[in-house]
């Protein structure tokens, strides 16, 4: 069966459409709340569906030379057991509930985001290409379309990321294509596009990481990516049932908090928080643990499969003992698309319409795709 382009189109709208209808079911936010968050996940294969029917993944492998980050500083994350999942069920998505006991160890973690400069030494040691560098795999990418869908032109299946651009002309917040763009060319090199540069970003989050991207970093520098248990414990900071990692202060009241979207989404940023897009890492006070940016300015990529009601299923003792996710994705929109788990907000975040600088907001996120509001951070085990 051969699709156009208007009919794709029209399938994946009212696909949103009756995604957003299931949340609203399931959810105590208000129908067009959750309609806005859940629309709010993305990824090139839904762009790459729409533009043309008319990605890749890469493996790390263990070749890479595994050497320390020196310019990084960690900081002691302690173990604990604390309540995991949103303690605002008023705010939260079904993703986020029921709160659960969760046992973690001790790990140390990276203060702040890696940065361009951060990454930047690692390509210049390894000469790895991200996957938003590389030709489009349609052997992998088939697999996450429907069958029969027809293999488009090589100039369709050419190196790019998914770039946010902000736009006046906006008819409902539903159709995120009218902010969200799949750009050739665009990379953690080039994050608006080919004609972009990181100079002068030097201490900014890099971007257009994907999490085989970020897995080999990691392991260049002996450590590892999170779980989200991990991260969601140090995110908190050593709150108890707080919303944010500062308490539950609104983002919006007293002093700027974090990198978010002040203003009205996607239209108008009044940078009252100093920042219109990405800000460089640590201008914000740092948690009870130390560390910086742990809501808002990039989303952070944990090493977990990403599985909506992963959070209902009882643990034998009724403490999750250092939970590392489920066995793997499930995402009933892209259901063979793999998704993995980020946490933490960007700066296109607004309680009017993506609140997750909330500490226990969770989101799926393509395993393949980069992106221009995801990053990172690593972590590392504490040996005996």
């Amino acid at each position: 069966m051969n699709l156009t382009k208007k009919n794709i189109s029209l399938v994946l709208f009212l696909f949103l459409i009756g995604a957003c209808n299931d949340s609203a079911q399931n959810s105590k936010d208000s129908t067009s709340n959750n309609c806005e968050k859940a629309c709010c996940e993305n990824s090139r294969t839904k762009h790459l569906l729409k533009e043309t029917l008319n990605k890749p993944q890469v493996s790390t492998g263990d070749s890479l030379q595994c050497l320390q980050d020196s310019t990084m500083k960690m900081v002691y994350i302690p173990e604990g057991v604390y309540t995991m999942g949103a303690s605002n069920p008023k705010m939260a998505l079904k993703r986020e509930l029921p709160q659960h006991q969760v046992k973690v160890n001790a790990f140390y973690m990276d203060i702040h985001e890696v940065t361009n400069a951060q990454f930047s030494a690692f390509v210049a040691s390894t000469g790895y290409k991200t996957v938003a560098e590389q030709d489009i795999d349609w052997e992998i990418l088939k697999q996450q379309l429907p069958e029969h869908t027809p293999k488009p032109s090589a100039d369709v299946l050419q190196p790019g990321s998914m770039v946010f651009f902000p736009s006046n002309d906006i008819y409902n917040l539903i159709d995120i294509s009218q902010w969200w763009q799949w750009t050739k060319g665009a990379d953690w090199q080039h994050p608006n596009g080919p004609k972009s540069n990181i100079i002068g970003k030097e201490n900014e989050p890099v971007v257009h990481i994907c999490y085989h991207d970020a897995l080999a970093y990691a392991k260049w520098c002996g450590k590892r990516l999170p779980t989200e248990a991990e991260w969601e414990w140090a995110g908190r900071g050593g709150l108890k049932d707080q919303i944010y990692p500062w308490g539950n202060m609104s983002v919006d009241k007293g002093t700027p908090k974090c990198n978010s979207w002040t203003g009205v989404f996607p239209t108008r940023n009044t940078k009252a928080d100093g920042f219109e897009g990405i800000a460089p890492v640590m201008q914000y006070q740092a948690n009870g643990y130390g560390l910086y940016d742990m809501a808002g300015n990039v989303w952070e990529i944990c090493s977990d499969w990403y599985d909506e009601s992963y959070y209902s299923v009882p643990s034998a003792n009724g403490i999750q003992d250092n939970p590392k996710g489920p066995k793997t994705w499930s995402y009933p929109l892209e259901p063979n698309d793999p998704k993995r788990v980020i946490r933490g907000g960007s700066f296109l975040c607004n309680d009017s319409y993506c609140s997750s600088y909330r500490v226990s907001a969770r989101m799926p996120n393509s395993q393949d795709t980069g992106m221009s509001h995801t990053g990172f951070r690593c972590v590392k085990d504490i040996r005996p």
